[in-house]
């Protein structure tokens, strides 16, 4: 149960805020300051966060 509520927060966090969250794993992957990223990475972030949250929903329909 605890597992799905912070999936399901980190899912509505990457919905609602992709770039700075993006940009936090980011900085933490990185050693130079001086990495680009595309614009698409920040949808494809999104998306990943609709994923999470379609999954935890659908883990909970199932009732488990």
């Amino acid at each position: 149960m605890a597992l799905r509520l912070l999936l399901a927060f980190l899912g509505l966090l990457e919905v609602a805020f992709p770039k700075p969250l993006v940009d936090f794993w980011m900085n933490l992957a990185t050693e130079d300051d001086d990495v680009e990223l595309r614009p698409w990475v920040y949808t494809a972030a999104r998306i990943e966060g609709v994923l999470i949250l379609l999954y935890v929903l659908w883990r909970r329909r199932d009732g488990e």
